[in-house]
Order: structure tokens, then C-alpha cells, then sequence
């Protein structure tokens, strides 16, 4: 079943008025800080928003409902990690950043480690956003083979395309307040639809709450039981989760550039905590969406045999919203893909130009810097569409599944950087290979669940990193400051 044509020419109009509004932040950009940074002048909760807008996709929003509709709310134990880790990031990593006028997170790396380390962790960084991002991006062909009927290819190769037009030519800034108009349209698109939803099943919340309980714990948020295997508990969720957004959100540049394009480190502060509580209110509204999406199976099935249960969002909105609202609600579907992606071209495209040495020597030039940028954007778009239409199956676990396993070794390097003074480079690298093969291991060979790939990753690499500096002999390019604020 197709779109109405009335809801096809919103999408279409959408997407198009999107790529020109970005197209349009041009203007003005004269250096590399300008086009990666957006010349540090958004205010904190633009800032707020770019980065729930960043962190969230396609993949978030028909993934997190379908997680629900096949379980309960437990994976809502997760998101109360993320409001931790926010915190720990704010104290432990955010001053280091604004001690010097960075562009990357890793010139941090660079100035505790040495040059070799910060390749290092840009290396780490590209490789990891480039697989994860690929696995979101392949979100949008669910969705556009739902709206418009095309093949997953044409969906693709579309939304990118028109993605990498408004990012090569707006860069950051152009970035930061379309992610205002998507998010809080697409916030207010899933708040109507919750709401459509409730109404449409008879009975309302009575017949909510009896259908849950007949299909066992549905309306389940908190399990304080503790097993390794399960992943979703509240030891899990608040200590994984934790470790998690302080690998996603203190080391990755992708969100990092956030805090950096801030005019202040209060106004970083502000941004991430801020950022903290919407991401909490999202998540919960769409794991509701997904039991009600359940509940109104039970009288009207929307899935069929063997379909995945990510198309259950797209299908219900293509299907039972009215003529126009439909459009719009799928529409900033779109539109949050386009986001999420603008932001890991930029942050891709600013680590390769400006991580690497060699490429640094080669566009010393503000101007020629901004020219290089631009075409790596070009290049790293045609990446993404190639690792987005390899067949990833599971989408919302494997993309963190993939994000934990290098990540978690990069949160333990930048922790190493930050709390202890010994770290040398040689301790912080063997740290990170042996933080990699444990994590790898455990996923081969155990039946841990993924949310402890995090904290396992990051103790070991520190743990290692910090024996090895004291005991394996000493590094010429260790650094003179720790991260934090205490000197």
C-alpha cells in the first residue's frame, strides 16, 4: 500500500525546502572553523537539540518502537544511563575540551598523547562511525519503500544524495538548525501520533493496560535482576548505558563537535545535560508507541508473516493517519535520517582533514582547507551509500553493537588521558589493543550482552594502559596535563 498522493508531495516538498534551508547557511564561510564549527555561534539549546538530533535516526525512531512491540519498556533502563553519562562527561572530559581552540576531539589525544595516538583515534573514529552509520542510513530504505514504493537503492541514493548537497554546501551551521526545525517537528509528529494511536484503539488506555498484562509484563520498565546475558536490567542499563554515552558522547567526533562549536563551556554544559532530558522524553514516547502499535494489532494486524517488525511505525502511519498529517509525520522521518546523516558526513569529513598530519601539511591554506573539506564530504557520502546497502539485519542492536566494540577501547584511552598523570603513548596503544581483542572475544565467545561491551572495553583498556605506562618503559611523546579541570 502506497502514500497518498497528497502525503507523497509533502514528503517531496519537505525534503526539498530542508536541502535548500541548508543550502542557503553558505554564506559567510571563510575557514575551516567556520565550516566545521559554524563559526561558534549557536546559541546552547540549538546546541541541545543538534545533538538529540544527531544521536537519533531512522533507525531510532522505527527501531525503538519495534523493540517495544516485540518485548516492553525495559530498554527504557538504557536511556537512564544515558543521563548519567552525560553528567560524567561534563565533569571528567568536557574541560579538557575547552582548554584550547580544538576542532576534533582527538586533537586532545594529540596534545596528552602525541601525534601517533591522535591517528590513531581518528582512525578508530572513522572506521567505527563509517559501519554504524551505514547500518542507519539502510533504516531509510524501510521507511521509503513503505512512503513512495521505490527500491531500497533509489531510497538510499536519494536521501544521501540531497543530504550531502545541503552538508558540503552549508557545513555546520547549516547542520545545527536544520536539526532544529526536524527535531521539534518530527517531536511533535510522534506526540500526535501517540495520541492518534490511543484513539484509535477501542477502549483506550483500559484496553491498553489489559492487553499488556494478558500478553505478560508489557508495560515492564524496571528488572533489578543481574544477569550478564540480559540486556536490558536496570545494572545494565544505568551502568552499561552510562559507559556507553561517555563513549558515544565524550569521544566520538560526531556529537563532540557539538560541545565544540559552543561559545563557552557553560554553554557546552548546558547543551549536553539539556540534551539528557529530551532524549529521555523521546525514547519513552516512542517505546509507548510501540505497545500501543501492539495493542492495535490485536484488533487490526498491520505486519505481515515473516515482514519486519521495523515496518510496523511506517505502516501504521501510511496506513490510519489522515491525508496530510501522514505526509508531514513521514516526512520528518525522512528529514531525522537526513540529519543524522549531514552530521556524520561533517564530523567525518573534519576528522580526515584534520586529524592526519599529512593531509594538515598539505591544506595549510584556510582557504584550501575549506576546499579539501568539502570534496572529502563528497567522498565520504558516496562511502556511506555503499556500506548502507550491504543487508544488516536487527538494525537498532547492531548498530551498537558495532559502535561498542572500538568505542569502548576509545572511551578507556580518553579515560586514561583524563585520570592518570603516568599514561604514556606506548601504554595508552598497547591499552587500546588489548581493551579491542577482549571486547571482540567476549562478543564471539560469550553470551554477554551488548550494553556491558562498554564498560568492559574501557576498564580494560584503562587498566592495561595505566600497568603498561608504569611498567613497559617510557614514551617520549607523553604528555604534560591530564584532561580534567584539577592540574
Amino acid at each position: 500500500m502506497r502514500i497518498h498522493a497528497a502525503d507523497a508531495a509533502i514528503v517531496v516538498v519537505y525534503l526539498l525546502g530542508v536541502t535548500a534551508l541548508g543550502v542557503w547557511f553558505r554564506r559567510g564561510q571563510q575557514s575551516a572553523s567556520d565550516y566545521f564549527l559554524g563559526g561558534r555561534t549557536a546559541p546552547w539549546w540549538a546546541l541541545a537539540l543538534s545533538i538529540v538530533a544527531t544521536e537519533t535516526s531512522t533507525l531510532t525512531i522505527i527501531g525503538t518502537p519495534a523493540i517495544a512491540y516485540t518485548g516492553n519498556l525495559t530498554f527504557l533502563q538504557l536511556i537512564f544511563g544515558y543521563v548519567v553519562g552525560r553528567a560524567l562527561i561534563v565533569v571528567l572530559l568536557l574541560p579538557g575540551y575547552f582548554r584550547g581552540q580544538f576542532l576534533t576531539a582527538y586533537a586532545l589525544i594529540e596534545q596528552r598523547f602525541g601525534a601517533r595516538m591522535r591517528t590513531i583515534a581518528a582512525s578508530t573514529f572513522l572506521v567505527t562511525r563509517v559501519f554504524a552509520e551505514g547500518v542507519r542510513v539502510s533504516a531509510i530504505a524501510l521507511v521509503v519503500s513503505v512512503v513512495l514504493g521505490t527500491s531500497e537503492r533509489a531510497a538510499v541514493v536519494l536521501v544521501i544524495a540531497l543530504t550531502v548537497l545541503y552538508t558540503f554546501e552549508g557545513g555546520m551551521k547549516a547542520i545545527i538548525w536544520t536539526d532544529v526545525v526536524q527535531l521539534l517537528i518530527y517531536l511533535t509528529g510522534s506526540t500526535v501520533t501517540l495520541f492518534v494511536l490511543l484513539h484509535r484503539i477501542p477502549g483506550g488506555w483500559g484496553e491498553v493496560t489489559q492487553v499488556a498484562a494478558a500478553a505478560g509484563h508489557k508495560l515492564q520498565v524496571l528488572d533489578f535482576s543481574f544477569a550478564w546475558a540480559t540486556k536490558y536490567t536496570f545494572w545494565s542499563g544505568v551502568i552499561g548505558g552510562s559507559f556507553l554515552t561517555m563513549a558515544t558522547h565524550g569521544t566520538d567526533q560526531t556529537i563532540v563537535q557539538r560541545f565544540l562549536a559552543a561559545k563557552t563551556q557553560r554553554d557546552g554544559r548546558n547543551a549536553l545535560l539539556a540534551s539528557g532530558v529530551l532524549v529521555l522524553i523521546q525514547f519513552a514516547v516512542f517505546l509507548l508507541i510501540g505497545v500501543l502499535l501492539f495493542v492495535f494489532s490485536q484488533h487490526w494486524p498491520l505486519l505481515a508473516p515473516g515482514e519486519k517488525p521495523e515496518k510496523i511505525l511506517p505502516l501504521f502511519l501510511v496506513r490510519q493517519m489522515p491525508v496530510g498529517l501522514a505526509g508531514l509525520l513521514l516526512a520528518s522521518i525522512l528529514a531525522v535520517a537526513m540529519s543524522n546523516a549531514s552530521g556524520a558526513l561533517n564530523s567525518l569529513a573534519a576528522s580526515s582533514v584534520l586529524d592526519f598530519a599529512r593531509v594538515r601539511g598539505r591544506a595549510a591554506d584556510p582557504g584550501q582547507l575549506l576546499r579539501l573539506a568539502r570534496r572529502i564530504t563528497l567522498l565520504w557520502g558516496l562511502v556511506l551509500i555503499a556500506f548502507a546497502l550491504l543487508p544488516w539485519r536487527q538494525l537498532l542492536e547492531t548498530a551498537l553493537t558495532i559502535v561498542s566494540l572500538p568505542l569502548s577501547c576509545l572511551l578507556g584511552l580518553f579515560l586514561l588521558g583524563a585520570l592518570d598523570r603516568r599514561a604514556t603513548a606506548n601504554g595508552a596503544l598497547a591499552g587500546m589493543v588489548a581493551g579491542l581483542l577482549t571486547v571482540i572475544g567476549i562478543y564471539l565467545f560469550t553470551s554477554v550482552a551488548y550494553t556491558w561491551f562498554f564498560l568492559i572495553g574501557s576498564l580494560v583498556t584503562f587498566a592495561v594502559g595505566a600497568a603498561f605506562s608504569r611498567f613497559g618503559g617510557s614514551s617520549r611523546d607523553n604528555a604534560n596535563v591530564v584532561f580534567t579541570g584539577a592540574q
